[in-house]
């Protein structure tokens, strides 16, 4: 459960599912088996290999266990993804190449760490799941889904932009010293509390709004 950072996890299994939405037609089987294959991938592979590179969690889960966990849940999300892929459309095979390189490469931070930047965190983890379930559906992309995987990346770069100093100050900063001073002369102290509150309150608005919009959807496309 930790591991799994539910609410982020359901925040971009939500870009899997407007991807689909977007489709001429929704493949509600083929739309769940890539949800899945994200949840394997993303939210249970990218996850233990990110503890394993540094622990940022600090958790006592032994590295061959994170292992363990990353190898079988990505062998086991390529495998539905090429399954779907000989079953219906070919386009994705290399959708499922991507996503077996991008989960090692951005959360071992491989190639010196070239990879594991703000922006590639937008395209792996925003536009790359609109994409995937819209061809899960489509067979195709087309310019629904490259408009949607804009709208995905700029959500998850904003995303980054909260998220960046509130893990700072969870993991890095022991403490806060210092005073904002009002214009009306009050006077209020500056603790790690209120360093974290405004953005992480935020956070958690834009992972409910996200899901609702991909709940939304469903519900329109039922």
């Amino acid at each position: 459960m930790t591991l799994l950072h539910l609410p982020y996890t359901a925040w971009h299994l939500s870009y899997v599912v407007v991807g689909g939405c977007l489709a001429a037609e929704v493949a509600w089987g083929r739309l769940g088996l890539t949800v899945l294959a994200f949840f394997l991938a993303m939210g249970i592979g990218a996850h233990a290999l990110d503890e394993l590179a540094g622990r940022p969690l600090g958790t006592t889960i032994p590295s061959s266990v994170l292992v363990a966990l990353a190898l079988v849940s990505v062998v086991a999300a390529c495998a539905i993804g090429i399954g779907v892929a000989l079953g219906f459309s070919l386009w994705i095979v290399p959708l499922v190449a991507l996503g077996a390189f991008l989960v090692p490469a951005y959360n071992l931070e491989l190639f010196g760490g070239r990879f594991h930047s703000d922006m590639w965190f937008a395209v792996a983890w925003g536009a790359f799941p609109v994409v995937t379930g819209y061809v899960a559906c489509e067979g195709v992309p087309r310019l629904a889904a490259i408009v949607a995987a804009g709208w995905a990346t700029a959500l998850s770069l904003a995303q980054r932009q909260l998220s960046t100093p509130v893990r700072r100050a969870r993991r890095e900063i022991a403490s806060v010293d210092g005073e904002i001073r009002l214009a009306n002369g009050d006077r209020e102290p500056i603790t790690r509390a209120v360093l974290i509150s405004g953005p992480e309150g935020a956070l958690r608005l834009l992972t409910v709004a996200t899901v609702l919009i991909a709940a939304a959807l469903v519900v329109v496309r039922l």
